[in-house]
């Protein structure tokens, strides 16, 4: 074989080797459906991926931004023991013993006024004084009427006193006569006309002794005018029915007052001593009796901005009915007043204190809390945690209040900071002393 035909049979050859098989031609849809399986793998590996990051990755991430348990600043104060007072309190109001409102009794022009608005003013000063020249013209008519009248008086005397001495004389006359007429030396008709004449003077005496005696009531109906005129004229001087301080004054000098009118001069308010009224529940009323004989049994009064300086007093008064509206009795106490801190009309805050609980377990007020049918304070735990702990209150005595039952003490009780707490929350204490 020559080299030309070796080159041409290795062509042939390999043109047979680069010719493509008609059977062995793939298309587009062959190649989709032979990658389908490579791609279902792939998926399927991605979600595997995904649901392991889910498990585990979102868990980490979790941890890592979970949330530090919160601690709750609070304030607290240990259960104490104290000897305390036993009290009772109520608001009062302050009433004058005697409030008077003093007028005119006469009609006048105001002459003059002797006191300044405000003024403390004791029993018997002189207030004000009225034109006293209209009723001193009546004073003085009135007493000439009675001179007049006890003239007529002594005139009708004098006219009695002459017709009984006539009425003795025809008396006299005729006694002579009877014996004369016994003795025939006058007529019987002379004896009768003499008897007629002393029964007639008889008669006139009787009239002039009565009409004396009208004289004498008209003297004393024109004596008691004088009185009333007198009265009259007193009430032109006005002074002061008790002790106390004076009001705003209504009236100035120079205007007309009339009697009795119904807008008084000024009032007068008796201050010293002074009562403060308050009531109190009918439950507590045994304690109170029980108690008012003690020696440590005393009432005070709070004046609200002063209370550092109450007011003492004495209960004077347990009213003799409770009021069945409200279930509460009415007491009244008695304060000497002599500072006059104490103002007619002013509310205070009265404190009965019945005697003294010793070794009492008290906290805080502000420590209880009241439930709907319970009190409970927040107990603070070893652990820096709080319980709730139902407890029986006594009674308030100022910022304390007694615990009688629940809480023992020593125990750390949460007195602010409550609104965010729950059984078992975390705290943070700040101490307070109890």
């Amino acid at each position: 074989m020559t080299e030309e035909e070796q080159i041409l049979e290795t062509s042939d050859e390999s043109d047979i080797k680069q010719t493509p098989n008609p059977k062995s031609i793939v298309g587009p849809k062959e190649k989709i459906r032979s990658r389908l399986p490579q791609l279902i793998g792939g998926l399927f590996l991605l979600g595997l991926l995904f649901l392991t990051w889910r498990l585990f990755g979102d868990r980490s991430n979790q941890a890592a931004t979970k949330p530090r348990e919160e601690v709750v600043p609070v304030e607290t104060a240990v259960a104490s023991q104290k000897d305390v007072p036993i009290e009772i309190r109520s608001i009062g109001n302050v009433e004058a013993v005697s409030t008077i409102a003093v007028r005119s009794q006469v009609e006048g022009v105001l002459e003059k006024v002797y006191f300044t608005p405000g003024q403390e003013v004791k029993t018997g000063q002189l207030l004000f004084t009225i034109d006293q020249r209209p009723l001193q013209a009546a004073l003085s008519q009135a007493q000439a009427n009675v001179m007049k009248a006890t003239a007529a008086v002594r005139q009708g005397q004098d006219i009695v006193a002459k017709d009984e001495a006539t009425a003795r004389n025809l008396r006299t006359i005729a006694k002579r006569d009877n014996v004369l007429v016994e003795e025939g030396i006058i007529s019987r008709e002379e004896y009768d006309t003499a008897v007629s004449a002393a029964d007639a003077a008889d008669a006139t005496v009787r009239s002039d002794q009565s009409n004396v005696t009208d004289l004498q009531a008209a003297v004393k109906a024109e004596q008691a005018t004088v009185e009333n005129a007198k009265v009259q004229l007193s009430y032109t001087t006005i002074k002061a029915p008790v002790s106390g301080k004076t009001g705003n004054l209504a009236v100035t000098a120079g205007n007309l007052v009339r009697s009795n009118d119904t807008t008084p001069l000024v009032t007068i308010t008796s201050e010293a001593p002074i009562y403060a009224t308050f009531s109190v529940p009918e439950s507590e009323l045994p304690r109170i009796k029980r108690n008012s004989a003690s020696n440590e049994f005393k009432t005070e009064a709070l004046i609200p901005g002063d209370e550092s300086q109450p007011a003492l007093g004495e209960l004077s008064l347990v009213d003799n009915s409770v009021d069945v509206t409200t279930g509460t009795i009415r007491l009244k106490a008695t304060f000497a007043n002599t500072d006059r801190r104490l103002y007619p009309g002013q509310f205070v805050n009265i404190v009965l204190t019945l005697g003294i609980q010793h070794q009492a377990t008290v906290v805080p007020s502000s420590a209880l809390q009241i439930g709907q049918d319970h009190t409970f304070v927040y107990v603070v735990k070893p652990d820096a945690t709080v319980e709730v702990r139902n407890v029986k209150a006594g009674g308030p005595t100022g910022e304390l209040t007694v615990i009688e039952d629940g809480l023992r003490p020593g125990e750390q009780v949460v007195t602010d900071g409550q609104l965010r707490l729950v059984p078992g929350a975390k705290v943070q204490a700040k101490s307070r002393s109890a």
